[in-house]
């Protein structure tokens, strides 16, 4: 429960925040102030975060994860990828009106305009990412693997929330509501995960025969 009820209540302050203009909301102005310096390498971090990248990544997760379900007989083979996809739809669907109601205008970086809050392509990388992460680890033996896309996976969310905060796409409070949000959404989603491969472990015969 604590996985899911930190996100949501930190998540719930920011937005309060942000739709009251409350003292936060200064404070976030001001660290974007110090930290906005747009050049070639916030620009191209900022872009992991597009779907026409981190979408890809996580088809490919997907493929793999039904693939291999498949090749090893698991039962209901098909219930972690159709999630994961169901998780990444997910995201557009919450964003935008959340964005519409919010109404927050961007940083002086950008054209005047609204709707920049929470931040879509945070929520689209660690959604993205974190889900291609979730379906793969289980294909993995080897701890080190495992650990190594753990690794890369926040490497590539931290890259993306930096890049977008140092080019002045976003206010830090966009970036981090969406970690928020992303948060809950991969939680659901690993549950269902783990619980599809526990249920496949307990249902899979031993190859051993005879008296142990």
């Amino acid at each position: 429960m604590l996985l899911l009820g930190l996100p949501v209540l930190l998540f719930a302050l920011i937005t309060w925040q942000v739709v009251a203009d409350g003292p936060l909301v200064g404070a976030d102005e001001r660290l974007s102030r110090a930290l906005v310096h747009p050049d070639g390498t916030s620009e191209l971090l900022a872009d992991l975060g597009n779907v026409q990248v981190a979408v890809p990544v996580l088809a490919v997760a997907l493929a793999c994860a039904a693939r291999h379900g498949r090749a090893t007989g698991m039962d209901r083979w098909w219930l972690p990828p159709a999630a994961a996809a169901v998780t990444m739809l997910l995201v557009p669907a919450l964003v935008a009106p959340l964005k519409e109601w919010t109404d927050r205008p961007g940083t002086p970086a950008v054209p005047p305009a609204v709707g920049y809050y929470p931040s879509g392509h945070t929520a689209t990388a660690v959604v993205a990412y974190g889900a291609a992460t979730l379906l793969l680890l289980p294909l993995l033996g080897s701890a080190v693997l495992r650990r190594a896309l753990v690794l890369l996976c926040a490497a590539l969310v931290l890259g993306v929330s930096f890049g977008l905060v140092r080019r002045g796409y976003h206010w830090p409070l966009d970036v981090v509501a969406s970690w928020c949000l992303g948060a809950v959404l991969l939680v659901c989603l690993s549950l269902v995960v783990s619980r599809s491969t526990r249920r496949s472990s307990a249902g899979t015969p031993s190859r051993r025969t005879g008296p142990s």
